[in-house]
This record gives structure tokens, C-alpha cells and sequence, in this order.
């Protein structure tokens, strides 16, 4: 949850990782400046009962002092009451400093990826992506950290070396020395696994990206008798993270290592120093178990500042991650205009010197199925270009508009997990009656009728309990449901078989009536039924008519819709 009650989290600065980081702070200025009153405030308060105790000591052992004894005592009762409820504040205050920082980089990354929307599966992978908004995020989170708890350890340490200069320059000497040792014992390291991290976490997307396209194309590469091959591949990429995963646990090992031995060997050389002292008479008792009692408290702030450098560490490759996400382009620049209510009007593409008109249903075959699909994403605004809805550019015009009017439907369209209904209709717009009839145009009613509880029943995401040609039949039904002016098909029947396809292209035209429809497809099925044929070669319209006059007319175009049936002239059913 967002804090500021927007839902917009502002714009990040993604110049670098610690800009980023910095940004994350600045956004929740109150916040970080409490969570760093209350981390200064509990640290020193762990530093305040050595000294109470040494007070005790000098002055309540001596004979006749009891009530002075009982003070301190009760004294140091009370602080450690108080230091208890600090240190509730810090951690609560923390915990919503942490949970901003996540959901803002959340809330971001969302944002920027509906924005760029196609333009991102081409730059990241879908294992970098799953890996942000679970692993990465957390480390960013963690390293806001150090504006708590972080800056209260080094005004702790602050505090110690006063209170231990009061007492002893010499032991304060050797305290001052001791924790800057602990740094430049561990700097180096934190540097090293700073790269061993990334080069770690950049293997971890790839291997994650590898498991879902196993797990995705699982049932084809059985087919073709390509699995072992692919989890060759899968276990030798594994072994391979294995080895660095370990060389990340060795550098975490040292860096632990040291940051727990260095301040055990500084309170030996404190209390032997201490002692020492004592003997000679230059400090009293009570100093010694104060020094002793420092030393052994300097060991939170301490660990919380390796903790603090370790999590930056992480934190930076983490928001590096994000950052490249973040800083992906746009295929399209949205100028935010309006063209006011709906309307029909002409799609046209220069480009392709392809006009599509209004209402009507037409059908794009050409020999590239690659020209098909760009001519496609710039009808549709997936790409900048000079097409055109009616008389304005569509890049005049504001994104929204254009997703409102226009929907493309691709072969491989998602399908996420739920009910068959929710599947269907993710708009839960409770129209039972239009969303039976999208349901009917599709040839989908046998799907629904065959599933235990009909539209209720839960379907697994990507519905890969359901044939090829099934979920190309929910896809177009969901796409039906949108009802949009414009709707753009791509292979949308590609996947069922020839008495199906036939069902599907009469009900759909009989659907879309009076509506723009069009079908990126050599199915003859569905070119007979249209009303205009455009026969796209090396990108460009070369013919433009009905079916039966382009199989006369143009050799290649009869050659291309052959091509597209199977041996026997039909499609085979899924």
C-alpha cells in the first residue's frame, strides 16, 4: 500500500542504483527522519546501562549506600522499559518505511510496464521480470534499513567513544580503532560480492526464463522428442548457479566471520587494557565494567552497520535490476488528446497502402505472417506509424482512446488462471446474456457444457488443461466480450479444425455485423466470408478482392491459401 493515498508513486530517478535508492527516501521524508529518531534513540539507550551500572558500582557498593544502590537500580529498570518501548516505535516505523519502499517499486514497475506494454517481452526476460517482484524488491526494501537503525549505529558509536574518552583516551584509542578495522575488513568484500551477486542474480533470470519455457512448451517438446535435450541444458545452466551461488555463501561467510570475530578480539584487548588499569589504580571498577559493557553493546551497532553495507550491497544490484526495467522505452508515445465520443471511421496504413473500411469485415493473407503482424501492431498502436482511424493520425491521439476502440487478439493471447466466467469476462460485467451469446459466436458451448460446474469451474492459467483449439476459442470469446469498434484477429483459428473453423467464421461475421472486424488468416473458411481480401507480399498490399477473384487472378495468393491446408485439403482437429 501506497502511504501518500495516491496511487500514482511519483517518478523514480533512475539515473543509477543509489539514485534510485535515494529517491525511495526522499519519497517518505517524515517517515525516515522518525525511523531515524527512534533507531538513534534505542541505540544509545543500549549504551546508557553500562554507564548506570559503573555509577552503581562506584557509589552503591559502598557501605551505608543502599538507597543510592536502589536508585540506580531502579534506574536502570526504568531505561530499559523505555529502550523497550523505543525500540517498538523503531521497528513499526521501520516496517512501514520497508513497505513503502516495496510497493512504490511496485506500484512503478507496474506502471512503467503497462506503458510500454508490448515493448517490454522484447527487452526482458520473463525470468528477470518474476525475479524483481520477488527476490529484488525485498533487498531494495531492505536497504532502507540504514536510515533507521543505520544512522542511530553510528551516533552510537559516537556516543561510545565520549563516554569511553571520559573515562580513558588510551581505551578510547583502542575502541575508536576497533570498529573502523571492522570496515576496512569488510569493505573489500562487500565490493566482491557485490559482483559475485549480480553476476549470480543475472544467471537466476535466464535459469527462471529457461524453466517457463520448458514448463510452457513441455507438451511440444515431447513431441518432437526435444525434452531430455532441454533439461540438459536446464541442469548444466543449474550446476553452473550452483558454483556461483556458492562463491556469493563464501564472501557472506567471510563478511560474517569478521564482523563477529574483530569486536570479540576488540572487548578481549578493552578488558585486558581495563584491567590493567585498575590494578594501577588509573580507573575505578565501576569504569572497567562500563568499558567492558560498551564493548559488548558496540557489537548491535557494529552489526547492524556490516548488516547496513551487506544489504546496499545487495540493494544496488537488486535496483539495478529495476532500473533497466524502468528505463525500457515505449513503442508508443502517448500525447494524451481525446477524439471525444466513439465513432467509426476508416483504418489506414500508408506503410502497407492498406485502407480496411468501417464496419467491415476483412481479411489480410499474406506470405510473411511477419508483414501481417507489424501491419497489425500499427493499426492497433503497438508501434509509432502514420496509420490513420477516419481522418486523424492514430498518434494524435491518447492511448486509452485507442485501446478502448481497437483490441488485437494474438495466437498466444493469455490466458490467466480462474473461473471459466472470470476467463471469459474480466470486466465482470454481469451481462449473462452478452457474454452466452460471445460464448456462442466462438463455437465455445460444448467447452462450458463439458466442465463439471460450466462457467464456474476453476481452470488453470494458460487454461493448459484445455486443447490448443479449445483455448483458441476462449481467447476469441474474451475478445468478443470486449466489444470494441475495431477488433483485430491473428491466427485466431489456426488451432481447430476445418468444420469448426467454418462454424466460427459464419457466426463471428453474423456477430460483428456493422462492426470493423479483422482477420489476419489463409484460412479459406474465413476468406470466403469476407467482404475484401488484402494479399500482403514483402509487406506491401499487392492485391486487394474477393476470394474467389484472387485465386483467379493472383497465382501466389492461390499458392499461399493451398499452402495453408494440410495434406488432405483439411485442417486436423485439437
Amino acid at each position: 500500500m501506497l502511504t501518500t493515498g495516491r496511487p500514482d508513486p511519483g517518478t523514480p530517478d533512475t539515473g543509477s542504483p543509489l539514485a534510485y535508492l535515494w529517491w525511495l527516501v526522499k519519497s517518505q521524508p517524515l517517515r525516515c527522519a522518525r525511523g531515524g529518531l527512534w533507531g538513534t534513540l534505542w541505540m544509545v539507550g543500549l549504551m546508557m546501562p553500562p554507564l548506570f551500572i559503573s555509577h552503581a558500582i562506584d557509589n552503591g557498593l559502598r557501605p551505608g549506600n543502599v538507597n543510592t544502590l536502589i536508585a540506580w537500580s531502579a534506574a536502570i529498570v526504568a531505561l530499559g522499559a523505555a529502550n523497550a518501548g523505543i525500540g517498538l516505535l523503531r521497528h513499526r516505523t521501520m516496517t512501514f518505511v520497508r513497505l513503502d519502499a516495496s510497493c512504490r517499486t511496485i506500484a512503478a514497475v507496474t506502471r512503467h510496464t503497462a506503458r510500454v506494454g508490448a515493448a517490454l517481452p522484447r527487452r526482458v526476460s520473463t525470468g528477470e521480470a518474476v525475479n524483481i517482484g520477488t527476490t529484488d524488491i525485498t533487498q531494495i526494501a531492505m536497504v532502507l534499513t540504514m536510515v533507521g537503525p543505520g544512522v542511530g549505529a553510528v551516533i552510537a558509536y559516537i556516543v561510545v567513544a565520549a563516554l569511553t574518552l571520559a573515562i580513558s583516551p588510551l581505551l578510547a584509542l583502542v575502541v575508536l580503532i576497533g570498529v573502523p578495522a571492522v570496515v576496512v575488513a569488510v569493505g573489500p568484500l562487500l565490493t566482491r560480492l557485490q559482483r559475485t551477486e549480480a553476476a549470480y542474480r543475472h544467471q537466476q533470470g535466464h535459469l527462471t526464463a529457461r524453466a517457463g519455457d520448458i514448463v510452457s512448451g513441455l507438451r511440444i517438446l515431447r513431441g518432437v522428442g526435444g525434452e531430455s535435450l532441454f533439461l540438459d541444458r536446464y541442469r548444466s545452466r543449474s550446476a553452473a548457479m550452483i558454483d556461483e551461488g556458492y562463491r556469493v555463501g563464501r564472501f557472506t561467510s567471510w563478511i560474517t566471520s569478521l564482523s563477529s570475530g574483530i569486536p570479540a578480539v576488540l572487548v578481549a584487548a578493552v578488558t585486558w587494557l581495563g584491567a590493567r588499569m585498575v590494578v594501577t589504580d588509573q580507573i575505578s571498577i565501576g569504569d572497567l565494567v562500563a568499558v567492558y559493557g560498551y564493548c559488548l553493546v558496540l557489537v548491535v551497532p557494529v552489526s547492524f552497520l556490516i548488516e547496513s553495507g551487506y544489504d546496499l550491497t545487495r540493494g544496488r544490484v537488486a535496483a539495478a535490476r529495476v532500473i533497466d526495467i524502468l528505463n525500457v522505452p515505449a513503442d508508443v508515445t502517448d500525447h494524451h488528446s481525446s477524439l471525444g465520443p466513439p465513432h467509426l471511421g476508416d483504418l489506414t496504413d500508408p506503410a502497407s497502402g492498406l485502407t480496411v473500411t468501417a464496419g467491415s469485415f476483412t481479411a489480410i493473407a499474406a506470405t510473411d505472417p511477419a508483414d501481417a503482424t507489424t501491419i497489425a501492431d500499427r493499426l492497433a498502436r503497438f508501434t509509432d506509424s502514420t496509420a490513420t482511424l477516419g481522418k486523424v493520425r492514430l498518434t494524435d491521439m491518447a492511448i486509452s482512446d485507442i485501446r478502448r476502440r481497437i483490441h488485437i487478439l494474438d495466437n498466444d493471447a493469455y490466458l490467466f488462471s480462474g473461473a471459466l466466467r472470470d476467463m471469459t469476462d474480466p470486466w465482470n460485467g454481469n451481462d449473462t446474456d452478452h457474454l452466452a451469446s460471445c460464448i456462442h459466436a466462438a463455437v465455445a458451448d460444448d467447452i462450458v457444457e463439458g466442465l463439471p460446474d460450466g462457467l464456474d469451474t476453476p481452470i488453470a492459467t494458460q487454461a493448459r488443461t484445455l486443447s490448443g483449439g479449445q483455448r483458441q476459442r476462449i481467447r476469441l470469446a474474451r475478445a468478443l466480450m470486449a466489444d470494441p469498434e475495431t477488433l483485430i484477429l491473428i491466427d485466431a483459428t489456426s488451432a481447430v479444425d476445418s468444420p469448426t473453423e467454418a462454424v466460427i467464421a459464419d457466426r463471428l461475421r453474423a456477430h460483428r455485423a456493422h462492426k470493423t472486424t479483422i482477420v489476419v488468416t489463409t484460412s479459406p473458411a474465413l476468406l470466403d466470408l469476407a467482404d475484401e481480401v488484402a494479399f500482403i507480399t514483402d509487406g506491401h498490399v499487392t492485391a486487394v478482392g474477393s476470394h474467389h477473384n484472387l485465386l483467379h487472378t493472383q497465382p501466389a495468393y492461390h499458392r499461399l491459401v493451398d499452402r495453408s491446408l494440410g495434406e488432405n485439403g483439411t485442417r486436423e482437429a485439437t
